[in-house]
């Protein structure tokens, strides 16, 4: 959310954050492959896991990183203002945690029942889905861990510039040679394949350094470091050459999880998938002056203001939609399974599939957000680093349990952390009466 007020808010941010969910969202259910046998759903691919050229589509639909570069871009004022203001900067963080506890503790417990219905019943549709439904808590771990670090960030960009977003380009390439650690000129010519077929070891701190350059860039783009048409183009330029290079020396196609071969780009990152991020901050800076003609239009406008409302909501609960799709389709016949990519009508399945998830998804929106605004509001405690520090570790505990063991018991345990989270986060104290 933009710190600045509604009257001044620049609306080119909050349309790439609008247009990156959508995506996302998109992308995740054309990526799930319902299978069935007989009309049943038994169990469910990844588009990646039985199509390796899917790899190329990841290149469009991998955007997390525009989430985290238009972010970080309009929350640096903020972050300098309370420097000024000389306030604290992990009150703000704790602010930021608290807004997303309130809605993952209401999407843990809503897997948590239908966890605890799967015991009395066959729970057949909840296994096909189980893994799933909770597999896109990683964003929300990874966000946090880097806007804890925003401070940070906008620091190393008032003393370095340009030379922090380089220096972490840097480091993130030190750590994936060490990682492969190629031993002649024709080793480091396949640096990508040495990578990506050794264990993550060390690579895992490229889980924290490619995720902070999005960031950072994002603040450098605030600042004005880079603006113009000219200038994207040259950073499309730039990511398309970078993609060819990487891929070229063996890193995977594919920019979201596992590829056909078992091998990743993010488990942990690496630096192929900066690629991606250079194409997705070149065509923010190409295509803003047309974006913002756009904009200015009514309808283009609210379209974005409800995208943005509806934004965490979705992002948490679009996954949990397959379900009731899947359910839907069997009772009604539809043809959910049209086989793989290249035989006949499979992506007329795919359709039918995306359909049902868009159709299913409307009415838990409404009974979410309904929900949501029915709720007493919560206001950021204003207690000691101490306790935001035990309510963040709280919630990325719950987060990491949910991811790891699925919708059970992930969820189930992962709910007791998140809710604990909301607990510590929250000021208790009795609200003063409006004047």
């Amino acid at each position: 959310m933009s710190e600045s007020s509604s009257s001044n808010r620049d609306i080119y941010p909050d349309a790439l954050r609008a247009l990156a969910l959508t995506v996302v969202v998109l992308g995740h259910w054309i990526a799930t492959l319902p299978r069935m046998d007989e009309g049943r759903l038994v169990e469910t691919d990844h588009l990646l896991d039985i199509w390796p050229m899917a790899g190329l589509l990841t290149w469009l639909v991998q955007v997390v990183p525009l989430f985290v570069f238009v972010s970080a871009a309009v929350s640096t004022a903020g972050v300098e203002r309370r420097w000024l203001a000389n306030e604290r900067q992990f009150h703000w963080w704790g602010g930021r945690a608290l807004a997303l506890t309130r809605p993952t503790v209401t999407y843990l417990a809503a897997l948590t029942a239908f966890g605890l219905v799967s015991l009395f019943t066959s729970g057949r549709l909840l296994e096909a889905f189980n893994t799933s439904l909770t597999v896109h808590l990683w964003f929300l771990i990874m966000l946090l861990t880097v806007q804890a670090l925003l401070p940070l960030s906008v620091a190393a960009d008032r003393r370095f510039g340009l030379g922090a977003v380089f220096g972490l380009i840097g480091l993130a390439a030190v750590v994936d040679l060490l990682r492969g650690q190629p031993g002649s000129l024709t080793d480091l010519l396949l640096l990508g394949e040495r990578v990506t077929e050794s264990p993550g070891g060390i690579g895992w701190l490229n889980a924290l350094l490619v995720w902070l350059l999005p960031q950072q860039l994002g603040i450098a783009w605030q600042k004005q470091r880079f603006r113009g048409a000219i200038t994207g183009l040259a950073i499309v330029a730039l990511g398309a050459l970078w993609l060819w290079a990487t891929t070229a020396s063996g890193y995977p196609i594919g920019m979201v999880g596992r590829d056909f071969e078992g091998n990743s780009n993010m488990l942990p990152p690496t630096l192929a998938l900066m690629g991606v991020m250079w194409l997705q901050v070149g065509l923010v800076l190409l295509l803003e002056r047309p974006a913002r003609v756009l904009l200015s239009m009514r309808l283009a406008a609210r379209v974005v203001t409800i995208m943005g409302a509806l934004g965490m909501p979705l992002y948490l609960w679009h996954k949990l939609a397959e379900l009731p799709a899947a359910w839907v389709g069997e009772r009604l016949g539809l043809p959910l399974d049209l086989g793989n990519p290249g035989e006949p009508d499979f992506w007329l399945g795919r359709l039918v599939w995306l359909g049902l998830c868009a159709l299913m998804v409307a009415p838990v929106m409404v009974a979410v957000v309904s929900f949501e605004l029915t709720r007493k509001r919560q206001v950021p405690t204003a207690a000691s680093r101490r306790l935001i520090v035990a309510g963040g570790l709280s919630l990325m505990a719950g987060l990491v349990v949910s991811l790891a063991f699925g919708a059970m018991p992930g969820a189930v345990i992962g709910l007791v952390g998140v809710a604990l989270a909301s607990m510590l986060l929250r000021d208790w104290r009795p609200s003063s009466p409006r004047s």
